[in-house]
């Protein structure tokens, strides 16, 4: 009964019926439906009336500027020879604000290996990073991709590394006073890096794009800064020339015990220089050992007084103002010239104004100069590009000093006819006997390379009748007069030695500056070169000893190099056939 009773009581048991309320449903869907209302409306004013804030705060996290990696011009001798260039290296940098606020600065045992591997004392690194208030601090510039990537490697938070580039010098101390250097910021500081920095200076191109969560670029949103690619420069130097005169200028500069050496040798027809070296000089890639006095470009910066090798322009100044002829004899004997004796090295009675030049007489040219006016010597002077800028377009040239006056004593009026009381530059010198080889065209100097079409013209400063007597009276000089040592086996030589003293505070020391100053072939010249010995200790201090075989070696190389065929037995028949005309 009792189970019975059970059963009966659970189907008595009913579901409930729900009950529709309809206020309520209607409530719901109204409050979905004002809910899908203000969410569209916001997503309405967020994207089509006010969407800037939003793109603002989004790309606050997204979009980032970039630079692009630029280079830095290549410098060239004239056949393409690379003479300065730009390589990649690393930056190490970091952010001493991240450092502190991550704990990074805490890892002594990473920080001691960065200080190792940059070769920075650990306190000094220490140092560096401790203030919490700076964003950015280089560690070091300029390390190899080796160490950038152990330090990468070490993943301390706010150590980074970038790209940069450091300058390159292929050919070392050869060209280091010409070519120059560059500083840390890759900005030139000496010779052509210098000179034409504007020029061979790169910008990076900034882009701004957005990045993802990761760093990687997903789209460029455009150019913000224009970029400039560096300009190359070509020139005029040949380098094999160049290596040859340096390593002869080295070996007289260490021989001779000399305080500098100077060599410029000079394409007659164009003008370009193919050679323009110094000694003592510099490695450019090792800016440790940077001494200022030995980058000085010597042949552009420095003067001398020129002594005898000016001399045959102050004879052509005579003859072409009518002074003297070729023929005149002069009493070469010593002298007195206000209270002064002008002697000679190489004593003669007398002689003719081109043994004058040939044993390169003192007393004969004085007794030249005293004849004339000055000034108009001055002029001359000035004509063939002495006193002069050379206009090269390279810091640090020097117009030297041709004095103007009014008012000439008579010892000032003799002195100049043999070199003393002006100073000139090694190029200044190299341009005036240019214009000699040109037979009266002064032709500019360049350091840059030139194509055939832009060699210049030039001016005519002398006739070309007394030019060419001029270069033949030269080659008398070299031949049996005080050059002899310039000669070249197969090939004639005009030129002129000259030896002066050292100026010091109140007169002249006692050591000198040899010069040898030349062309070659003399029966068409190629070449024209100027060696500037500056106080030699051994060996002597006569130009023909210590310039000579200088110039004999180097401009012997040269015309060799570019296949200049000899002349000196033309030269001899000619020489001959001129003789028995003069008997018959």
């Amino acid at each position: 009964m009792a189970a019975t009773k059970g059963k009966n009581s659970r189907k008595s048991v009913q579901k409930p019926i729900p009950i529709f309320i309809r206020w309520r449903y209607r409530l719901t869907v109204a409050c979905v439906f004002v809910a899908l209302c203000s969410l569209f409306v916001r997503l309405s004013w967020i994207q089509i009336v006010d969407p800037d804030y939003l793109i603002h705060e989004g790309d606050l996290r997204s979009v980032r500027k970039l630079s692009t990696d630029s280079t830095r011009g290549i410098i060239t001798d004239r056949n393409g020879v690379a003479l300065a260039v730009s390589i990649p290296v690393k930056a190490v940098y970091c952010d001493p604000k991240i450092l502190h606020d991550r704990k990074s600065i805490e890892q002594t045992k990473a920080w001691r290996a960065i200080s190792e591997v940059l070769d920075i004392s650990f306190n000094d690194l220490m140092d560096k990073i401790s203030d919490p208030r700076r964003r950015f601090v280089y560690l070091q510039r300029q390390v190899t991709n080796s160490v950038a990537e152990y330090i990468d490697s070490l993943k301390l938070d706010g150590v980074y590394v970038k790209n940069e580039f450091k300058r390159y010098y292929p050919t070392g101390e050869i060209n280091a006073q010409l070519v120059g250097i560059t500083n840390i910021d890759d900005h030139g500081i000496e010779g052509v890096e210098r000179s034409f920095d504007d020029w061979l200076s790169s910008s990076p191109e900034e882009l701004k794009v957005r990045k993802d969560a990761r760093g990687h670029v997903i789209e460029r949103l455009g150019v913000v800064k224009e970029g400039k690619k560096g300009g190359s420069i070509a020139l005029s130097i040949d380098q094999r020339l160049q290596s040859i005169a340096y390593s002869s200028v080295k070996a007289n500069y260490e021989e001779r015990q000399a305080t500098s050496i100077s060599v410029v040798l000079v394409d007659v027809e164009s003008g370009e220089i193919l050679v323009m070296v110094n000694a003592p000089s510099f490695n450019p890639n090792l800016h440790t050992k940077y001494e200022s006095f030995r980058a000085r470009n010597r042949a552009i910066t420095d003067t001398y007084e020129p002594g005898s090798t000016v001399k045959p322009i102050v004879a052509i100044s005579a003859l072409e103002h009518n002074i003297t002829n070729w023929n005149e004899v002069f009493d070469t004997r010593p002298f007195r010239v206000y209270r002064k004796t002008v002697t000679d090295s190489h004593h003669m009675a007398s002689g003719n104004l081109e043994s004058i030049i040939k044993y390169s007489s003192n007393v004969g040219m004085a007794r030249i100069s005293l004849r004339m006016n000055p000034n108009d010597i001055v002029k001359t002077f000035n004509d063939f590009g002495l006193g002069v800028n050379p206009d090269l377009g390279l810091v640090g040239e020097v117009s030297g000093m041709v004095p103007h006056r009014t008012r000439w004593s008579d010892i000032e009026k003799a002195t100049i006819g043999f070199g003393y009381g002006l100073r000139i530059s090694p190029v200044q010198l190299a341009s005036a006997y240019t214009t000699i080889a040109n037979y009266g065209i002064h032709k500019p100097l360049s350091i840059l390379k030139l194509e055939p079409e832009q060699y210049p013209k030039g001016e005519r400063v002398a006739s070309e009748k007394v030019m060419r007597r001029m270069c033949k009276t030269l080659e008398t000089v070299v031949e049996g007069g005080t050059g002899k040592q310039a000669r070249i086996n197969g090939y004639t030589v005009a030129g002129k030695t000259g030896t002066a003293k050292v100026a010091v505070a109140g007169g002249y020391g006692k050591d000198y500056v040899g010069t040898f100053v030349g062309f070659a072939p003399a029966s068409n010249p190629r070449f024209v070169m100027v060696a500037i010995v500056n106080e030699p200790k051994k060996g002597g201090v006569y130009g023909g000893v210590v310039a000579g075989p200088m110039f004999s070696e180097i401009m012997g190389a040269a015309l060799q190099l570019y296949n200049v065929s000899p002349d000196e037995n033309n030269a001899r028949e000619q020489v001959k056939v001129v003789r028995l005309e003069n008997r018959k």
